[in-house]
C-alpha cells in the first residue's frame, strides 16, 4: 500500500488543476499551500459526478489542510489501512484524480503495473530475436569481419562476443562466403521465454533453427550448417546498459572443428 500512496501524491502534483496554481511552482509545500490544495480539491468534489448521491453524505466532499498536510509528509505504515476516517480520504482523493474510489484507483495501478511488466518482459525476448537477426546479417557480410554489428546488444568484453569474433575470423580468413540467393541460407527463432529474472541478470531460452550454406571463394568448397538447438542467453545490466553477456551454443564453432 505504500506504491499506492506514493503513487497517489505524485498523481495529485502532477494533476493539471494543482499543477497550473500557484502550487505549481512551488517546490516544498507549506500549511498555506495545503490550504490552497483543499480549496482546489473541495471545488473538484463538488462537481464530482461519484458524490451526486448518497456517497457524498457518506464520505463527505472536503479534506482539511491539516489532513493533507499529514497525508504528504508522514510515512503511513500497514496499520493505517484499517482506518476508516484514512480510506474515505484516499477515496475523495482519488475521485479527485478522476477515479471512482480508491479501490478503482488501486486496480487501475495493479493493471498499469502488469502492462509494464509485460512490456519489460517482452523487451529481453526481443534482444534474443535482434540478435539472431544481426548474427545473421553479420554472416552474409562475409569474408568481412564487422564485429561492430553485434556490439549495440554484446557488450564488448563479454565472453560471448570474444567467441563469436574468434570462430568468425578464422571463417573469413578461409574467405566463407554466405549464400543468401533463392533463400538458401535461412534461420528461425521460437519459444523464446525467460529462465531466470533477477534485477540485474536474465536467463532466456530459445529454440533455434539455423540452416546455412557457406562457400569457400577460391574453391566454391560448400559448408552446411543445418541445426535445431536449444540456446541459452545470459543477459546483464552494466552501467544501467542490458546486453547479452554470454551465449549458451551446443553447436558453437561447429564449422571451425570440421577439416
Amino acid at each position: 500500500m505504500k506504491t499506492i500512496y506514493n503513487s497517489i501524491r505524485e498523481e495529485v502534483v502532477k494533476h493539471s488543476k494543482v499543477k497550473n496554481s500557484v502550487l505549481g511552482n512551488v517546490k516544498e509545500w507549506k500549511r498555506s499551500h495545503y490550504i490552497i490544495l483543499s480549496d482546489i480539491i473541495k471545488y473538484e468534489l463538488s462537481e464530482a459526478e461519484e458524490l451526486k448521491g448518497g456517497k457524498k453524505f457518506e464520505i463527505g466532499n472536503t479534506i482539511s489542510h491539516v489532513t493533507l498536510q499529514r497525508f504528504f509528509e508522514n510515512d503511513y505504515q500497514d496499520k493505517t489501512h484499517n482506518d476508516l476516517r484514512f480510506l474515505k480520504t484516499l477515496d475523495k482523493i482519488c475521485i479527485f484524480l478522476g477515479y471512482k474510489d480508491l479501490n478503482a484507483y488501486i486496480q487501475f495501478v495493479k493493471e498499469k503495473m502488469a502492462r509494464s511488466e509485460e512490456s519489460e518482459h517482452q523487451f529481453f525476448l526481443q534482444m534474443v530475436y535482434d540478435y539472431c537477426a544481426v548474427a545473421f546479417e553479420f554472416c552474409k557480410q562475409f569474408p568481412n569481419h564487422n564485429t561492430d554489428l553485434l556490439k549495440d546488444l554484446l557488450f564488448e568484453d563479454s565472453p560471448f562476443l570474444a567467441r563469436v569474433s574468434q570462430f568468425s575470423k578464422e571463417l573469413c580468413e578461409r574467405d566463407f562466403h554466405l549464400v543468401t540467393k533463392n533463400n538458401r541460407s535461412n534461420y528461425e527463432v521460437f519459444d523464446v521465454h525467460l529462465v531466470t529474472d533477477e534485477p540485474e541478470k536474465k536467463i532466456l531460452e530459445a529454440q533455434e533453427f539455423w540452416n546455412l550454406l557457406f562457400e569457400v571463394g577460391s574453391s566454391g568448397e560448400q559448408h552446411f550448417v543445418n541445426r535445431l538447438s536449444t540456446q541459452i542467453y545470459f543477459l546483464r545490466k552494466i552501467d544501467n546498459v542490458w546486453k547479452i553477456w554470454d551465449n549458451y551454443n551446443p553447436y558453437a564453432g561447429i564449422l571451425n572443428k570440421r577439416e
